[in-house]
């Protein structure tokens, strides 16, 4: 009776030992979930801000009903803010930040979450406006996550693991970021509305950086006087070219005037508060100020715009056609 007792025992430490770490990896591989979206996002620090983010999380999933959206933000600084305010995080929960952004996870822990879920065919959507430095380290976890492969192929941790394309596009022959730009030029008209309204000049800035070419900023600007010149844009960035020295002498033939100031940003966030429309003398707003311009700064991200948050969605259904993914579960 005794030996029989100890053999029923020792099946059931098997069971625990052999079983179980069998039923948990089926989840990843037998119980395979349909395809997940994760949005990246720069992101921000401004509480006010994250609504832009939000709206174009909740433009892809009214445009993917029933499909797993997550957020993760691509900044390393800006989650590393969000982590210290976890401390105090029922402060900022009451503020109205979703919990996703309070406790936002960068692309790696984002990727492995729905891995662990059974997710194995994922869309990492980037919410940046060009190709630049962030989509590029992206792009570089992704390639790095999807390169994998096991010996057995049945423990492959992704099926399909690819990166669809920012707002204006990227450098390539598979989707000409020329149709890009100016399908984002057409649904910029709004802002050339308000600017007609208050007769007004309009004038962007972007965010650049200081390792690729901007050349975009002034393709786009031109793009705009060919669609609209009968409105003066402009447009700079806060890091790299053209910058507010480039802006200024692109408004000298005027001398003054009004100025419609607009961050050319996915959020209105610490760039746009301070550097664009901030009281300092250094800012957008007291430069042109200064040289005569009446200057009006709209602090709203484009993220807002909900036409111009559908280019994701847009994006997106390129990036599952283009790898053969479906989003049927």
């Amino acid at each position: 009776m005794v030996k029989r007792v100890v053999f029923v025992m020792l099946i059931g430490v098997l069971s625990v030992l052999v079983v179980t770490p069998q039923a948990k990896a089926s989840g990843n591989n037998s119980a395979r979930k349909g395809a997940a979206i994760v949005l990246a996002s720069f992101g921000t620090t401004v509480p006010e801000a994250v609504g832009s983010i939000i709206n174009i999380k909740k433009r892809v999933e009214q445009g993917f009903p029933d499909v797993l959206v997550k957020i993760t933000f691509t900044s390393n600084i800006i989650r590393s803010v969000w982590q210290k305010r976890q401390a105090d995080a029922q402060q900022w929960l009451d503020q109205g930040i979703p919990e996703e952004v309070l406790y936002v996870k960068n692309i790696v822990a984002t990727i492995g979450d729905l891995m662990e879920s059974g997710y194995k065919d994922i869309i990492v959507q980037p919410t940046h406006m060009f190709y630049m430095e962030q989509s590029y380290d992206l792009e570089q976890y992704i390639n790095a996550l999807s390169s994998i492969r096991t010996m057995k192929a049945k423990w492959q941790p992704f099926g399909r693991l690819v990166m669809g394309r920012p707002a204006l596009g990227r450098p390539g022959v598979e989707h000409d970021y020329h149709h890009d730009l100016e399908h984002t030029v057409t649904i910029l008209e709004s802002d050339v509305r308000l600017a007609r309204k208050e007769g007004a000049m309009l004038v962007y800035m972007g965010h650049g950086n200081e390792h690729w070419s901007t050349g975009i900023y002034a393709e786009f600007a031109h793009q705009m006087q060919q669609m609209y010149p009968d409105v003066v844009t402009c447009v700079g960035v806060v890091e790299g070219f053209p910058g507010i020295d480039q802006v200024s002498a692109c408004l000298d033939a005027f001398k003054k005037g009004k100025v419609v100031l607009k961050p050319f940003m996915i959020v209105a966030g610490d760039h746009a508060m301070n550097d664009m429309a901030g009281d300092e003398a250094d800012s957008w707003k007291s430069i042109l100020t200064q040289a005569g311009f009446e200057v009006k700064p709209v602090l709203e991200g484009l993220g807002a715009n909900d036409a111009f948050a559908d280019i994701f969605v847009s994006h997106i259904k390129d990036a599952a056609q283009d790898a053969g993914i479906s989003f049927k579960p």
